[in-house]
């Protein structure tokens, strides 16, 4: 049996049997007559828009007989003067117009089925993201669906040369992939790269969204942590980045942007920079690298002078641990990190209703308890407090965990090495920044390397949007 031929009654069980109407029961099926004719109706209840649907089934109703064109173009010309509408007329292309919630129906008489776009996605409000917060600027967010992540950006940029081609992954999953950039300002050969790995995605699902895409299309070495992509959950960010000659992948079901091309000074760039004066972002964006710097060094440079007590300079000796030390400096911090990281995923899992309680008891365990039983030493946990408080200068939590990672092993290296220990991991860093393979294959530590004077100032000190549009230009 075929679904394109054969009479109405043929056809209706064929699409049946193709998508086991008898199993599902959120697949609605159906009956009406359309200007005489005899049709079917296929649509997923969860994503039907019942009001439109029944203001279009009502005009359809009312079509005469002899107001019926004899073929699928024509009544979509003549009979259809609404909504988005087209042919299908494959298999493969059904299942995907029914399974994306396009309402499908079956005519009697044409050999095409027609689909409409008259879905309601089921989907959170618009609202700012936890994680990308600003003290000043806009409070809307992406959210789970891919048409309302689109209109947040092309509410932003008016112009004709913003595009967004779409494609899909996944053997089963199919999901819709939107590629967005702005035409005459990103680099063709960007953009090809781009179309192309998408393209060839050849997996069954992308069970994970965007971190899915992410290891299917640039399959990295996993041990370096570095982040190879720059995500944002904000309009505006994926917006600017447009307007820069970037590349944003939208994923259905995700509610953030993947930026392409990136590099370590994108991602450290947030858009609280961007919503202050210029002398205002630049002393932010001045502070959040500085203690990102602070918060990898500090407790290995603590351990090197805890073991070298002799180097350090004369006035402060009042960092020099004063109480017995019971547990050895390096268990101590290797203890303080897994708790961190503890509390954090504890804190996630936790009803809102208890969070608070649940900060106090753990303020008083870890803060006073641990303390005074031994454990740790008031030094050790200052330090740590820091560093637990510096992670949240930054959004992106990938470079926060290659943060993390990268002062472990410095913490290890120093315990046992000593100095040569320390340097080694310093080198280590370096060497992983520097080899850090990016999607496009410009340097992980652009503009530094390869060395741009205009750009590199840029991303320490913040211009005028006025200066930043003449540098552009130019």
């Amino acid at each position: 049996m075929d679904i394109f031929t054969g009479s109405i009654d043929e056809r209706k069980n064929a699409v049946n049997k193709l998508l086991n109407m008898q199993s599902n029961f959120d697949i609605i099926q159906r009956d009406i007559t359309i200007g005489g004719r005899r049709a079917v109706l296929f649509v997923i209840n969860g994503f039907l828009n019942s009001d439109l649907c029944e203001k279009i089934i009502e005009y359809f109703y009312s079509i005469s007989a002899s107001n019926c064109p004899e073929d699928l173009q024509g009544f979509m010309k003549e009979c259809l003067p609404f909504a988005d509408t087209k042919p299908v007329d494959t298999e493969q292309s059904f299942k995907d117009a029914v399974l994306a919630g396009l309402a499908c129906f079956i005519i009697d008489g044409y050999s095409g089925i027609l689909t409409l776009d008259i879905r309601k996605f089921p989907s959170r409000s618009v609202e700012e993201p936890d994680k990308d917060k600003v003290l000043r600027g806009s409070r809307d967010g992406f959210v789970e669906a891919l048409l309302p992540n689109t209109a947040l950006v092309r509410r932003r940029i008016r112009d004709a040369g913003l595009i967004f081609e779409v494609y899909k992954a996944g053997r089963s999953s199919r999901t819709d992939i939107a590629v967005g950039y702005m035409k005459g300002r990103v680099k063709e050969a960007v953009i090809e790269k781009v179309l192309d790995r998408i393209k060839n995605i050849d997996v069954d699902s992308l069970t994970m969204n965007q971190e899915s895409l992410a290891e299917a299309i640039f399959p990295g070495h996993w041990f370096n942590p570095f982040p190879k992509f720059k995500y944002t959950e904000r309009p505006d960010t994926a917006a600017a980045c447009l307007l820069e000659g970037s590349v944003i992948i939208l994923v259905d079901n995700s509610p953030s942007a993947m930026i392409i091309p990136t590099s370590l000074f994108d991602i450290i760039e947030d858009a609280n920079d961007y919503y202050f004066p210029p002398v205002t972002g630049t002393y932010l964006r001045l502070t959040r690298m500085v203690t990102n710097l602070l918060a990898l060094f500090i407790t290995p440079v603590f351990l090197l002078f805890i073991e070298n007590p002799d180097w350090i300079p004369k006035g402060f000796d009042f960092i020099m641990i004063k109480d017995d030390i019971h547990v050895n400096p390096l268990i101590q911090f290797l203890i303080l990190e897994l708790a961190v990281d503890g509390l954090k995923m504890a804190s996630v899992n936790t009803p809102s209703m208890l969070s608070t309680p649940l900060s106090v008891v753990a303020a008083i365990v870890f803060g006073d308890y641990t303390v005074e039983s031994g454990w740790f030493n008031s030094e050790i946990m200052l330090y740590m407090a820091f560093v637990a408080v510096a992670n949240y200068t930054q959004s992106n939590m990938e470079l926060g965990y290659a943060l993390k990672f990268s002062r472990i092993m410095l913490l290890l290296l120093t315990s046992f090495f000593g100095i040569w220990g320390f340097t080694a991991g310093t080198i280590v860093i370096v060497f992983a920044l520097l080899f850090n393979k990016t999607f496009t294959g410009r340097g992980y530590l652009y503009p530094l390397i390869p060395f741009d004077k205009i750009q590199l100032l840029k991303r320490f000190f913040r211009v005028s949007l006025g200066t930043n549009e003449k540098l552009r230009s130019r």
